[in-house]
């Protein structure tokens, strides 16, 4: 324990404050509640929701597979949406056959004199040890495409050197393609989707 006198600033000024509540802000994916919608998204209002849907993926894997896949887009008034995602591999008989690929991100768009542009700005993160940082744009309300603009891995982590994702609404269904490099391999298929909307 550190004492007052190894400590000159004295105690934190928290150390006998009162406990807090639980988080006061709620976050949401669907648009009917929770805080409203900024402004600054409207552009991507139709992306916002819980998607569950399949899919299929390829490199790096030696061999092609299917998935399934539960993706939430979510937001709590900023401007800002949160972009959650877990996947998990399926069988013959699409049966789970085991967990697979999650990540975690933001998609945020470009403000100039506090309005949304058409540009966009994304960042998303793995259990891999892969940091992506992504530039790109929305076309219309239904498509945005994003190419990394850095990429930052941990020692251990996916050597992966490049990454563009491409998503839209068609018929009412979230659609996504991911392309990514690993070392100095150049740019193939990684992920593709069709998600149905779940909720929101």
């Amino acid at each position: 324990m550190v004492s007052d006198q190894e400590n000159p600033l004295g105690p934190p000024p928290w150390l006998n404050a009162p406990p807090v509540d639980p988080y006061p802000y709620e976050e949401t994916h669907d648009l009917r509640q929770g805080a409203d919608l900024n402004p600054a998204l409207l552009g991507l209002l139709p992306f916002v929701g819980l998607w569950r849907g399949r899919g299929q993926g390829g490199f790096p894997a030696d061999d092609d597979y299917d998935f399934g896949q539960e993706v939430r887009i979510s937001h709590d008034g900023r401007p800002f949406l949160r972009f959650e995602s877990r996947s998990w591999l399926l069988d013959a008989e699409s049966k789970p056959a085991g967990e697979w690929i999650v990540e975690s991100g933001f998609w945020r768009p470009v403000l100039h004199d506090g309005r949304a542009t058409d540009e966009m700005e994304a960042v998303m993160i793995n259990p891999d040890g892969v940091a992506e940082i992504y530039v790109g744009k929305t076309i219309g309300t239904t498509r945005l495409e994003i190419e990394a603009d850095a990429i930052a891995y941990t020692p251990n982590g996916q050597h992966l050197t490049g990454s563009q994702r491409l998503f839209g609404i068609v018929d009412g269904a979230l659609l996504y393609a991911h392309e990514v490099s690993i070392d100095k391999s150049e740019l193939k298929p990684h992920m593709s989707a069709r998600l149905l909307r779940v909720g929101g």
